[in-house]
């Protein structure tokens, strides 16, 4: 099974590379996979590689329950 972690894109690094947060880490990852990326998209992050841009309320949906998981509030 795999795990994709929602996040939220706050920056172009360049054409393969963004600069997201995920709860409170900031990570680079590569946007090869998708098309047209940019500031405040919200996307999935698999294995290092965005790999589907979502709407915000599901990804808030995602980081609420990955919350519940991981026993945070």
């Amino acid at each position: 099974m795999c795990l994709a972690i929602p996040a939220k894109v706050i920056e172009v690094i360049d054409d393969k590379t963004v600069l997201v947060v995920s709860r409170k880490a900031k990570i680079k990852v590569s946007s090869v996979l998708v098309d047209n990326i940019k500031p405040e998209d919200y996307v999935l992050i698999h294995a290092g590689f965005i790999i589907e841009k979502i709407d915000a309320a599901f990804a808030e949906e995602l980081l609420s329950f990955h919350g519940e998981i991981l026993d945070e509030e």
